[in-house]
């Protein structure tokens, strides 16, 4: 059985939301004092927990401990 990544689309900004921010960045560790990491990323209202990945638009993300780390191009035929 494999695991299929779910497309969820972009995210609504009326709906609750983690941060996305990339793995290495300035903004990661500043997002990671501001908000502790919890055990699951939201995605408009959606929980996923943390090592959940999902197809937004033409990126993947990774839930890391309450926030979405861009986990590369969606389509690894068109980066």
């Amino acid at each position: 059985m494999t695991d299929e990544i779910r497309d969820v689309g972009a995210q609504d900004p009326t709906e609750n939301n983690s941060p996305i921010a990339w793995e290495d960045s300035d903004e990661t560790q500043f997002l990671r004092q501001e908000s502790p990491g919890g055990p699951v990323c939201y995605f408009n209202n959606e929980a996923f927990a943390h090592g959940a990945v999902v197809k937004s638009g033409t990126s993947m993300l990774r839930c890391d401990r309450g926030i979405w780390i861009e986990a590369g191009p969606a389509d690894s035929d068109n980066p």
